[in-house]
């Protein structure tokens, strides 16, 4: 494994704006054969960089919905909850949660019904509740300008070319040397004959 230059991140880039771009287009502007491209998305895709690659759909093309932005704060239940409810939830397009502790989200409720489709979901006796209605909604993601460095997921120290990666329990992990790795694992086995 070798540090991401800036050739993997021109790749990235390119490949967050248009995930179905070819890579022959790619190589033309990196200045790389399209084979050599595909080989570093394999590598960037191994390294667990890039997990996978999607659609951005426009949602008022497909359906009616209010659009709204609501962040809920002091909800009693675990935030991590009430994030995976809400991400399941059929009209809500990104869930964010703060530093703080918030969960906010963007959503298409049914017109008419968004107070309803709220008090179905979040109890505002126990959280204080913020819904502001929506004109325009633009969702771009860049990577330009984002300095990417793996992890040790042991010591969060910088991985660098001399680190390793491995993939445990189907989660890929990256670490700065054999001794995190090592350590991690130990720890990881003692954690789950404590269980």
């Amino acid at each position: 494994m070798h540090q991401l230059d800036d050739t993997d991140l021109e790749i990235l880039e390119m490949l967050g704006e248009d995930a179905r771009r070819p890579f022959s287009e790619i190589a033309d502007r990196v200045g790389m054969s399209g084979p050599g491209v595909s080989d570093r998305v394999d590598r960037l895709r191994d390294a667990g960089i890039i997990e996978r690659f999607t659609v951005d759909v426009d949602r008022t093309q497909l359906r009616d919905g209010v659009p709204v932005f609501v962040q809920v704060r002091g909800h009693a239940g675990s935030v991590q909850e009430l994030k995976d409810d809400l991400a399941s939830e059929d009209p809500v397009e990104h869930v964010f949660v703060t530093a703080a502790g918030e969960c906010w989200f963007v959503a298409r409720p049914p017109e008419g019904s968004v107070r309803q489709w709220l008090d179905d979901r979040i109890d505002r006796d126990e959280a204080s509740v913020t819904v502001t209605l929506l004109d325009e909604v633009a969702w771009t993601p860049s990577i330009g300008g984002t300095a990417f460095a793996l992890a040790c997921a042991e010591c969060g120290n910088t991985v660098d070319s001399e680190g390793e990666q491995a993939t445990i329990d189907g989660e890929r992990y990256s670490f700065c040397c054999t001794s995190c790795r090592d350590r991690f694992l130990e720890r990881r086995d003692r954690i789950a004959e404590d269980a």
